[in-house]
Parts: C-alpha cells; structure tokens; sequence
C-alpha cells in the first residue's frame, strides 16, 4: 500500500463507536457500559478498580473529551506559508 493510498484510507475513517459520537450522554453511556460489565456487582477491592482504570486506556479517556480542532502552519525559510492544515470542525 503506498503512502498516499494509506492517507487517503484515513481520511475516509469514519468513527463508528459510541465513544465517538459528539452526543456527551451517548459517550458517558458507553463508557458506564464498559465498566459496568466488567466489575461485579459484589464489594470491589482496590486492585477491581485498578484494573479498570488501567483497562480504559488514554484514548478511550480522551474520546470521552469534547472534540478538538488544530491548526497546523508550516513556513518555508523565507517567510512564506508553505502549507495550512485545519483539522476538526468549526
């Protein structure tokens, strides 16, 4: 697969998982899922509820944030803008 072909695949990605939806009571319920099924309903130690901070890595912790938008400005050495990249939405 050639670089751009892999860039284009990732443009075209287009998140189907409800900690991606831009509804906050979509991810929260997601989420709640998540941890609801993996600890028991009986008295939970310590190392239960290590386990599952450590299961929900930083990219589910960061898909739960509200989306974020950068700007990416690149000059070339005599000042000029050699490049402007926008991603996210405004």
């Amino acid at each position: 697969m050639s670089e751009r072909s892999a860039l284009v695949e990732l443009a075209n990605f287009i998140g189907r998982s409800p900690l991606a939806s831009p509804d906050m009571k979509v991810r929260n319920k997601a989420l709640s899922g998540m941890t609801d099924r993996m600890l028991p309903r009986q008295k939970r130690s310590v190392g239960d509820l290590l386990g599952v901070v450590m299961a929900l890595s930083a990219r589910t912790r960061r898909m739960a944030h509200e989306p974020a938008r950068v700007e990416i400005d690149v000059f070339s050495p005599d000042g000029l803008r050699a490049l402007r990249m926008t991603l996210g939405n405004d």
